[in-house]
Order: structure tokens, then C-alpha cells, then sequence
């Protein structure tokens, strides 16, 4: 007599459950606990129901909890900032695989102590997202920890061969490159960088970029036309006024390494009656609300902060999973996007 078929049954008597919980958890139903789904999932592969009759018993399943703890120096606080939607396609992703995340502020006497957040339990932790954390000792010491951590941008002058984890960012030298030079060929001749180039990579691939589109049309960089100087001070009206007055002439285009500096150097020069763009053409990066809330609406790169997010979680879990693979060093694409700070004709 023919062995009899395996029926849900079965599996919620094994279980000591209802057949209706049994059903939901087989059929991937979201209000049911994840513990749940994974015990009758392991069980229906040990009594062999049907599609799970040819699984090897000892077939990995999903774990019922993970901690994925997300490091930062400076929380996004506004939904203009990039990672604020960046860290929202990131927690949809962590979470739909089960993880949980929690954040963690690296806060100044952290990384003069070289120590953890006082909240973080590195030893109840599955995966490090960084963002937002460009010290260069204080990455060194995550990445010592010895677990898959990933980073949304970094500092500027890592060596890639000794850095111990996944770097994620936005492309910036190839669309700081095409930007510029773009704005070369509608006729701008002279050209200012407005930032801290060493801030982080994202600002030097900027930085980068920006020279070489210079380079390859034969223009010249004249540093006393650029603002470059700590990150810090790229709030103080006070002292940008006063780096603008010691120039004896204005570039025809200041780049900037992101639309905050843009925005708040475009309020400098309204208070100094020069006026955008008719006597500097301005650009940004990262395409936030305030772009087109500025008068003129600013030039910026518009970067895909969403997708960035759940690309870093992807990065996260596939090392997770695979500890030993190569590190990896990812670009999303980024796309210039012109507007009235820099008139420029593409006919």
C-alpha cells in the first residue's frame, strides 16, 4: 500500500497548531511571527510536503531576528538631506528580511575616545550600515570589529586595498566632470570650486571631476577663485563674505560640492548685490527640495537616494551571508540636472 501524502494536517498536529496557521505560514501570509513561519517551514520540509519533499533537511531558513545597527556622526534631521530617503529605502529592505534596525549617534566624545555608542551591543550585532562617518581612525575601528559593515560614503583618503568593508556611493567625478564641462562648451571661461574637497570621497570625486573637465579644455584653475577650506565653515555667512571679498575678480561659474553650500553662498552674494546669474553662475549636488525653491532654481546632480538605500542593504545581506566574498566598491548613477543659476544652451 502506497505510502500516504504528507497534508497540512500533518504538519500543524506535529506542530501543535491549527491547520489555518499552518496554511498562512506555508503560504507566506504577513501576519504571521516569522518564528511561527519558520517552524512549519522546517517541519514541512522534515515530513516532505509536497514542494518541500526534495529540500534537504538541514536547508537553511530564514532567522527569526537579526540586528543590523546603523552608525552616523550627523543624523539626517530634515527630509532634504539625501539620507533621509536613503535610510528610509534602507529600513523597508532590512526589515522585509527579517532584520531589525536601530541607530546609533557616534557623537564627538566617541570619537575622540575611540569607543562605541554607549547603546550599541556590538555582540548583538549582525551588519554595520555607516553614514555620515568620515573619520578615518574611527572607521578603522568599526571595521576592526569583524563584522560586515557596509559604508555610504567615507573618508577621502583610504586606501581601498586596507579597507575591511563595502563601500557604497553616489557617482560623483563622471557627472562633476560632464556638468562642467558642459557648462564650458556653452561658453563660461572661468571656474571656482566652492568646498571642502577633503571632507569626504564624495566631495574629492567632485573635486576630481571638476579638474579634469577643466583640464581637457585647456582651462586654467585659479585657486584664489576658489572657496576651499573646512567643512565647517561653509555656514558662516560671515566668513565666506569675507573669502568673496579678498577675490579682486568672481569666476564666471562656482561649482559647489553640494547644494547646501550652494544655497547658502547664493544668500552671500544676495546680501553683497551680486547677483545670480548674471554676474556667477552657480551649481550644487544632490538635487534637495531647495533647489527649486531658490531664486534662480539651482543646477545640481540629483542623486537616487532611495535605490542607494536598498542598495546598501542588499550589500549588507549578501555579506552577511558570505562573509569571505570580495569587498566590493559600488557607484549608483547620478544625473546633472540644469536650471536658471547656470543659463546654458544645449542647441
Amino acid at each position: 500500500m502506497a505510502k500516504e501524502k504528507t497534508t497540512i494536517q500533518d504538519i500543524a498536529d506535529a506542530l501543535g497548531i491549527s491547520r489555518n496557521t499552518a496554511s498562512k505560514a506555508l503560504n507566506g501570509n504577513s501576519n504571521i511571527p516569522e518564528e511561527t513561519r519558520n517552524k512549519v517551514l522546517k517541519k514541512a520540509i522534515e515530513l516532505k510536503y509536497k514542494q518541500f519533499a526534495l529540500m534537504d533537511s538541514h536547508a537553511i531558513l530564514p532567522k527569526t531576528t537579526g540586528n543590523i545597527a546603523l552608525l552616523t556622526a550627523n543624523l539626517p534631521n530634515t527630509s532634504s538631506h539625501f539620507g533621509s530617503k536613503l535610510i528610509s529605502g534602507l529600513e523597508k529592505h532590512i526589515s522585509s528580511h527579517g532584520y531589525n534596525l536601530s541607530f546609533h549617534i557616534v557623537r564627538e566624545v566617541n570619537l575622540t575616545s575611540l569607543s562605541l555608542p554607549k547603546n550599541l551591543d556590538a555582540s548583538n550585532v549582525d551588519g554595520i550600515i555607516c553614514i555620515e562617518l568620515f573619520d578615518l581612525d574611527y572607521s578603522t575601528l568599526i571595521t576592526n570589529l569583524g563584522i560586515p559593515t557596509v559604508f555610504i560614503d567615507c573618508n577621502a583618503t583610504i586606501y581601498f586595498s586596507e579597507f575591511k568593508a563595502d563601500l557604497l556611493l553616489m557617482e560623483n567625478q563622471h557627472s562633476s566632470y560632464f556638468l562642467t564641462k558642459k557648462l564650458i562648451e556653452t561658453g563660461y571661461q572661468s571656474f571656482g570650486f566652492v568646498g571642502d574637497y577633503n571632507h569626504c570621497l564624495s566631495f574629492y570625486e567632485r573635486w576630481m571631476g571638476f579638474n579634469h573637465a577643466l583640464t581637457v579644455s585647456g582651462i586654467h584653475l585659479d585657486p584664489r577663485q576658489c572657496l576651499i577650506g573646512e567643512d565647517s565653515n561653509f555656514s558662516n555667512h560671515y566668513w565666506i563674505e569675507e573669502q568673496l571679498k579678498k577675490m579682486t575678480i568672481l569666476p564666471s561659474v562656482f561649482i559647489c560640492a553640494n547644494d547646501f553650500i550652494a544655497v547658502t553662498l547664493m544668500k552671500v552674494l544676495k546680501d553683497m548685490n551680486i547677483s545670480v546669474p548674471d554676474n556667477v553662475a552657480i551649481s550644487g549636488f544632490d538635487n534637495g527640495p531647495e533647489t527649486s525653491i531658490v531664486d534662480p532654481p539651482l543646477t545640481s546632480v540629483h542623486i537616487y537616494s532611495n535605490e542607494m538605500g536598498i542598495k546598501a542593504a542588499e550589500m549588507l545581506l549578501s555579506r552577511i551571508s558570505n562573509p569571505k566574498q570580495p569587498y566590493q566598491i559600488t557607484h549608483i548613477t547620478t544625473k546633472p540636472l540644469f536650471r536658471e543659476s547656470t543659463p546654458i544652451n544645449f542647441g
